[in-house]
């Protein structure tokens, strides 16, 4: 089997990438937020024009699945009436920016006026050299909730101070206030251009560049930690609001009509491929909602599956209905990833069980990611819940 195409850049909304069940449009709503109207009318873009389903991304966007080359440009149209398009691709793909979700309400909180500073300065054609992996997280509260989520460039908060922090060093540089911070911010991503962070291929990171032998100037690099990180959250309440959660941080359209008709002034995605509702902490108000989940301990949120065979081309598995039917038997505590392919897209990093589609077969990892070491090889589908029970 030929190892798995790595393509290097993520889709956009006027740059969809092609999968197995159609073009994937990737929608990037300002600061990760979405008005109830925005929501509702996402949820009939997707009928529309794709085939209903929407996944949430660990870049807190949505992923519009099932598109056709004829529904393409009708579904543009739709994302702007909505004011969820960029007016230009190369803008778009700059604007990679997550922001800690459980910030405060308005525009007055200073990381929502970080995040859209950060936004519309990215803009500038200076910046057209970064890679569409190349992002910025704003995480800066007092405890990070942020530090596992990939990103380059972070703003972080320090006792009661603002840092700006290259990915790959443990200290950052004291910002002073939210607009020196993005100055700050920016000027670090302009030394990551200028001193050959990218390369050839148009790609790069902070982090490895820096461990090649880059090396900061003095007013980029600084000496003071950031606050103390929190364990990633999990569905149901939290900071005053509620995280909703669903199977796979897959979508349908009624699931987001849902949340919508709350009438809350804002739905935050979250990089957690969950939905965070600002304001509303009773898990209660979903009872009705079978797909949208707000127990932590539900097994299936153990389970991480990608799209898999017949929606991506690389998997030669079928995933997910695998996954709800292992998810019943799951051992406590114990989480289980089930990967088309060697990359890893759902889960990149180690679970207790991994499974690693392979010529319509499955390869068997334990406590490790799907590129590790199998214990196992040539597993077949109805095989694994007994080898995972046993």
């Amino acid at each position: 089997m030929s190892a798995p195409a790595i393509r290097g850049w993520c889709p956009g909304a006027h740059r969809p990438m092609a999968s197995g069940d159609g073009l994937v449009v990737r929608v990037r709503p300002p600061l990760g937020e979405l008005t109830a109207a925005q929501a509702q009318g996402l949820a009939a873009a997707a009928r529309a024009n794709g085939n209903g389903l929407i996944d949430l991304t660990n870049r807190a966007n949505l992923q519009l699945r099932g598109v056709s080359e004829a529904r393409h440009e009708p579904l543009l149209e739709h994302l702007s009436r909505l004011g969820l398009l960029d007016q230009e691709a190369e803008t778009e793909g700059r604007r990679n920016i997550v922001v800690n979700p459980f910030r405060g309400g308005g525009s007055d909180d200073p990381q929502t006026q970080i995040a859209a500073d950060l936004a519309d300065a990215l803009r500038a054609p200076e910046f057209a050299p970064l890679p569409s992996k190349f992002g910025f997280v704003v995480d800066a509260r007092p405890q990070r909730s942020l530090s596992e989520i990939s990103g380059d460039i972070r703003i972080e908060a320090s006792g009661n101070g603002l840092i700006v922090r290259a990915d790959g060093r443990d200290n950052g540089q004291d910002a002073g206030d939210p607009q020196a911070a993005v100055e700050l911010a920016l000027d670090l991503a302009r030394w990551f251009i200028a001193s050959g962070g990218i390369g050839a291929d148009g790609r790069g990171r902070m982090a490895r560049h820096l461990a090649a032998g880059a090396t900061l100037p003095a007013n980029l690099s600084g000496d003071v930690p950031p606050n103390r990180a929190t364990q990633m959250p999990g569905a149901g309440p939290h900071s005053g609001g509620l995280l909703v959660a669903t199977g796979f941080g897959q979508l349908a359209p009624e699931d987001l009509e849902a949340l919508a008709d709350f009438g809350l002034p804002v739905l935050r995605l979250t990089p957690w491929r969950m939905i965070f509702l600002p304001e509303i902490a009773d898990p209660e108000v979903l009872a009705g909602h079978a797909t949208l989940l707000t127990d932590p301990s539900n097994p299936l949120l153990r389970v991480h599956a990608c799209a898999g065979a017949a929606a991506c081309p690389q998997s030669s598995v079928e995933t997910r209905a695998l996954g709800r039917n292992l998810a019943r038997g799951l051992p406590p505590d114990a989480s289980l990833h089930i990967s088309g392919c060697a990359k890893g897209c759902a889960h990149p990093r180690a679970a207790a069980f991994t499974l690693v589609g392979r010529d319509g077969q499955f390869d068997l990892v334990t406590n490790g990611a799907p590129w590790d070491e199998p214990i196992r090889h040539g597993i077949t589908p109805g095989q694994v819940a007994d080898i995972i029970d046993g």
